[in-house]
């Protein structure tokens, strides 16, 4: 059964629906079409993952929704709505009004995202911009939170700078920042790139915990299969630039549809049963994205490629209530077994 546009999975209207999305960038060798036709969901108080080997764009999807992008950057196609409004036809001071209110981030750098010379506090109180109340007023919400984070001392710890701070504690200050603020949806760009497996295990948890309390949605952009697991409601696969496959978190680990998703499963080393040194890896690499794409752009490495595949692009294809996936192997099978 192909996919209907108009398909919502709640019935709920969702806080951010993006509709065939294309973004480029424009570079001296030509065009690279970064995002192609990206659609996806992210329901109210949900959080969904995006996962994707490097240079899928998974990154690029979370700062197009935060208008972040380069000067060389250009939206071609699509829309981008959060809470019904198109955040891509808002006037730009409108649209920045809403960053560090109603949308938030952790970046992938902690020590990048958090400016060297100043001291937590100082940054903890201006992030507040948007709150009324005094100075004392805002400090106190400031060490409220970075006590909820789990910075020990908090007290004390918030006249240091980032220097000052492992990067585990860097990123929960990170983390600290993002939800003072109490935004209704919350972009993580990959916020555990950077830590070591014990720490990562500890943010992970961490960042649950503070979303069923404030009760927003997050946008979870990871590399990290099992990450995705512990923490998303729903995930989107992402390859080249396109969403192959998105569906419940449950259905796509357990009954991957499209050839890429399974491919990534099978790298991932907490499935691997037997005692290896060589781990499985994905043959071939991902495309150039310079110039127009014709058929699937998985193609080059699927062992399933037919001559359709270069000819034709897929479509969605619904597998059971909620999951889709692009494949034209799933437009054969349901023509067999019809």
């Amino acid at each position: 059964m192909r996919r209907d546009d108009s398909i919502s999975h709640t019935s709920a209207r969702p806080l951010l629906e993006i509709r065939g999305l294309g973004l480029d960038f424009g570079t001296p060798r030509g065009r690279v079409h970064a995002l192609r036709n990206v659609s996806l969901d992210v329901p109210a108080a949900q959080v969904v993952g995006i996962v994707g080997e490097s240079g899928s764009g998974k990154s690029t999807l979370a700062y197009t929704v935060m208008g972040l992008l380069p000067e060389n950057a250009d939206v071609t196609a699509g829309s981008i709505l959060f809470e019904g409004k198109d955040l891509l036809k808002m006037p730009a001071q409108a649209r920045r009004s809403l960053l560090g209110d109603r949308l938030s981030m952790i970046f992938q750098d902690p020590m990048t995202a958090l400016n060297p010379v100043r001291t937590i506090e100082s940054q903890m109180i201006d992030i507040q911009h948007h709150e009324q109340g005094s100075r004392s007023e805002k400090r106190a919400r400031a060490l409220e939170m970075l006590h909820r984070v789990g910075i020990p001392d908090p007290q004390s710890r918030i006249g240091a700078y980032p220097h000052h701070f492992s990067g585990g504690m860097r990123q929960r200050v990170c983390i600290a920042m993002a939800l003072l603020v109490k935004p209704t949806l919350l972009v993580a760009d990959e916020p555990t790139t950077a830590l070591d497996a014990t720490l990562e295990v500890q943010i992970i948890r961490l960042l649950k915990d503070l979303q069923k309390e404030i009760g927003c949605s997050i946008l979870f952009v990871s590399h990290h299969l099992g990450a995705v697991a512990e923490l998303c409601d729903r995930v989107a696969v992402m390859y080249a630039g396109e969403v192959v496959e998105q569906g419940a978190v449950r259905d796509i680990f357990h009954n991957p549809a499209h050839p890429y998703t399974r491919a990534l499963l099978e790298c991932d080393p907490g499935r691997i049963k037997k005692s290896t040194r060589t781990l499985p890896t994905i043959p071939g690499e991902v495309p150039s994205l310079l110039g127009s794409k014709e058929g699937c752009i998985f193609r080059t490495r699927c062992r399933h490629a037919s001559n359709r595949c270069v000819l034709e692009n897929p479509v969605e294809y619904r597998i059971g209530v909620d999951q889709v996936a692009r494949c034209h192997l799933l437009d054969e099978e349901r023509l067999v077994s019809a």
